[in-house]
């Protein structure tokens, strides 16, 4: 697979390799893995960027090196990198700070199968017992013709030039965030298509996640309801939605939720009934409401999950059930009528001054600095 990254990659090996730069670029099944999971590196801040995965590897192979075994040494005797120390490391990587245990643990190395279930090698080794970690040196030593390349020094410089391109494109990101913010009032249309670009099917989840929160917030910001335990004692509140974790995150939570009425939110991009019927597994059957990364009517997709869900269950009263427990959806025609409605309402800048403040604390955008990128 050739995308916009590829060339710089292979401009990186070339650099390291001269000639043999493209037969050991062909023959490295990590490189290939890199490769795929960089192709997001010219598509802007709200492309997937899959630190995760390349920030397990960069973390190993950086030990791997500053120990000097891409010199020589017999790396097999090495005692192993120890967690706490990589996981330390990788959240101090630019855009790292939040990352989880996850990568490093089981899902680059699934995800590794995935990719090349021909290759009989597993990229990350781990001793679970004494928490110390390696990467399998078979996957960094790549032969061609008679000679024997380490590839570990390159592929660092490719994971640091990936990481270089994501930070310039998300401060892009952020800069238009806040020049848009100046300018609010003058030009409008602009900073709607602006909002408009990040609600598409091919936005990144997190940038439409946060998107989501700061329309829908100021949505239901004027709204009211009316509560109280005695007829004489009404009280007035206006709805308050509220983020509850991280973006993203495969931590079993919910995305939104609002007071006072204790609706429930779940951002997703997916028609997989299990997973929407797992999220209503996981709060006992509570109503909640999905916001679905869709540009198809909110019947059709109503009529997938139903569908769905009778091919899965076949019992129509657990369909009805299951149904029955999804308070609303919300596609992404209607959250463009949302922001609109806010906008009248006079919360167009609100909106965007969310969207960066939550970009900012996702992203680690404030914490990161030169010296992030080893």
């Amino acid at each position: 697979m050739e995308h916009e990254f590829t060339p710089q990659i292979q401009a990186i090996l070339e650099k390291h390799f001269r000639h043999s730069a493209a037969d050991i670029f062909e023959k490295s099944s990590l490189l290939q893995y890199i490769n795929l999971k960089t192709v997001s590196a010219t598509r802007g801040s709200k492309a997937r960027s899959s630190f995760a995965n390349l920030y397990a590897i960069f973390v190993l192979v950086e030990d791997y090196v500053q120990r000097n075994y891409h010199k020589g040494g017999d790396y097999s005797k090495y005692e192993g990198a120890r967690f706490s120390a990589l996981f330390k490391r990788q959240r101090q990587l630019a855009f790292g700070r939040k990352l989880q245990n996850h990568a490093l643990n089981h899902r680059m190395n699934e995800e590794f199968k995935k990719f090349f279930p021909q290759i009989d090698i597993t990229p990350i080794l781990r001793v679970v017992e004494t928490k110390r970690y390696w990467i399998n040196e078979r996957l960094l030593k790549i032969s061609v013709g008679k000679k024997r390349f380490n590839t570990a020094p390159a592929i660092l410089d490719i994971i640091k030039a990936y990481i270089k391109i994501k930070r310039a494109s998300f401060e892009t990101f952020i800069n238009t965030c806040e020049r848009l913010k100046s300018i609010a009032k003058e030009k409008g249309k602009e900073i709607e298509t602006f909002i408009f670009g990040l609600l598409a099917p091919n936005v990144d989840a997190r940038i439409f996640e946060i998107t989501s929160y700061a329309i829908l917030k100021y949505f239901y910001h004027n709204q009211k309801v009316y509560f109280g335990f005695q007829l004489d004692k009404i009280e007035e509140s206006f709805l308050k939605l509220y983020k509850t974790g991280r973006t993203n995150a495969n931590d079993g939570g919910i995305d939104f939720v609002m007071r006072p009425l204790g609706r429930f939110f779940q951002i997703t991009e997916t028609l997989d009934v299990r997973k929407y019927f797992l999220d209503i597994d996981k709060i006992e059957r509570y109503p909640i409401s999905f916001v679905i990364k869709s540009e198809e009517d909110v019947r059709a997709l109503t009529h997938q999950l139903r569908s769905g869900a009778q091919k899965q269950y076949a019992v129509k009263a657990v369909v009805d059930k299951y149904m029955n427990c999804i308070e609303e959806i919300i596609n992404l025609p209607m959250l463009r009528e949302h922001f609109r409605t806010a906008i009248k309402q006079g919360y167009l800048r609100d909106i965007i001054n969310e969207i960066v403040r939550q970009s900012k604390v996702e992203f680690n955008y404030e914490e990161a600095s030169d010296d992030d990128e080893g």
